[in-house]
């Protein structure tokens, strides 16, 4: 992958450029970015130019025998990690490398794909993925060969805060003792769930969100949009240049979070409580990814309601039946009770990473809503 790929981050790309102009690569960095914000893609551009053997200005050759390799995915000293679980073909210790011709055809696909996008791509996104103690000792086992071909040996591990606690602990002893001309780029969303000492011992990239005027351009030269609907799109992605694609691929169907998050709220401020459970013992069958995406979906659409009771209209990114939705509920999202109803959801899903009784939860979590949403203003 070309830096010239990557959407914006035109200085932060510039200043990678420079630390291998200037020999000041290290052998660890954390690329922290939120969803759709390219980290992953730039990790690649990264290692890309640093083991192009035709450097150019701003870029790699993109000819050579290295990159052609690495556009697509196939270089010998080019590793992934990334989250997995098991399938009906893998029943029991999955590790990265038995899904790696899935990996590469995903990341080509969409280099800028969160993890529900590539669970749902293996047919498993009722499970959580996760990397598990035997991809460590899977890491250690190639990072113990000498380089084939190029000057560094790199190890990407996306959504690096999925690691266990003992994959984490193995990857820290690396970390300290790294093997001679080996990079380990860590491609995280949430830079607080590694490690206190692998953040210690990593150099920090931040990968900010993409810029508006960016984003526009990338939706009118890739999707061929027209200009308002490019502006439509890129304010309701908010710098997420894979919502941006959902949101062009959506249609007028059934959207299963919105409709999820209709019925759930309409059952809670209703106190209709023998629909609320019915209603959870669906949501509880679907699986914790497909959980965890939809309550982060109902955080999103609570902040976004805030805004319309605040009468902050022209910051809301929604549109639609979505929109629609929020102003009419907007009247019992309120500063008095946001910030728990934030709390409340964002500790939940922090239970279902944490294999919480899905029904118990979200039964628990049900009521504490029904409760909030008749907070008076």
């Amino acid at each position: 992958m070309l830096f010239k790929e990557v959407i914006g981050l035109v200085d932060l790309k510039k200043h990678l450029v420079q630390t291998v102009k200037d020999g000041r690569v290290s052998h660890a960095q954390v690329f922290l970015g939120n969803e759709g914000s390219g980290n992953l893609a730039l990790a690649i551009a990264y290692a890309q130019y640093i083991n192009c053997t035709n450097k150019q200005e701003v870029d790699s050759c993109g000819e050579c025998l290295s990159c052609i390799k690495y556009n697509k995915l196939v270089h010998p000293d080019l590793h992934f990690v990334f989250p997995v679980a098991t399938t009906t073909s893998i029943t029991s210790k999955p590790i990265s490398d038995n899904f790696i011709v899935e990996w590469r055809e995903a990341l080509l696909d969409n280099p800028y794909m969160d993890v529900f996008n590539w669970l749902e791509r293996l047919g498993i996104e009722n499970k959580q993925g996760n990397i598990n103690t035997e991809e460590s000792s899977s890491i250690l086992k190639k990072l113990s060969l000498t380089t084939y071909e190029s000057e560094y040996k790199v190890m990407v591990i996306w959504m690096a805060e999925k690691m266990n606690a003992a994959c984490s602990n193995k990857l820290l002893k690396i970390l300290e003792e790294p093997p001679e001309k080996t990079l380990f780029l860590l491609v995280v969303g949430e830079h607080e769930k590694l490690l206190t000492t692998i953040i210690s011992r990593t150099q920090l990239v931040k990968v900010n969100k993409i810029k508006d005027e960016e984003l526009i351009s990338a939706l009118q030269q890739k999707h061929s949009l027209p200009l308002s609907q490019a502006q439509v799109i890129s304010h309701l992605s908010n710098g997420n240049y894979n919502l941006a694609v959902q949101l062009i691929q959506e249609t007028d169907g059934d959207d299963f979070n919105f409709s999820n998050l209709q019925l759930w709220m309409r059952y809670c401020y209703g106190r209709k409580f023998a629909d609320l459970i019915t209603w959870v013992d669906s949501i509880a069958s679907i699986g914790r990814e497909r959980q965890k995406n939809f309550l982060s979906y109902v955080s999103h659409s609570m902040r976004e309601t805030l805004l319309l009771h605040l009468k902050l209209d022209k910051l809301v990114r929604l549109n639609g039946q979505e929109l629609e939705f929020s102003k009419k509920f907007s009247p019992f999202v309120h500063p008095k009770n946001c910030d728990e109803i934030s709390e409340q959801l964002n500790k939940a899903i922090n239970q279902i990473e944490r294999n919480a009784h899905p029904k118990i939860l979200l039964l628990d979590l049900s009521f504490k809503m029904v409760d909030l949403l008749h907070i008076p203003v």
